[in-house]
């Protein structure tokens, strides 16, 4: 009976040390599985922001074209019709 037990015994810390060890190593790799798809499915850094254009240029610009236009249609070199076009297409420049 005393060799029985012992057989039990060895046999019950086996499985317990084999359990032990299995489940570490299940988690180890879960930990390394979860940090590949977050690596895998994270977002790309946002691209850098370009940098606005200066608002005073470009409108002082429009300002400069829109008075060109404004002479060409008081010289009638322009019609009524062609002015507003033309500064239509000024403005959403």
């Amino acid at each position: 009976m005393p060799g029985l037990l012992r057989g039990v015994a060895r046999t019950a810390v086996v499985a317990g040390t084999a359990t032990a060890v299995s489940n570490r190593v299940s988690r180890r790799q879960q930990g390394r599985w979860a940090a590949q798809q977050e690596q895998q499915y994270a977002a790309p850094p946002p691209p850098p922001a370009a940098a606005p254009a200066p608002a005073g240029s470009d409108m002082s610009g429009k300002i400069d074209q829109l008075k060109q236009l404004g002479e060409l249609k008081d010289q009638g070199v322009l019609t009524e019709a062609e002015f507003e076009e033309q500064k239509r297409r000024i403005l959403e420049s």
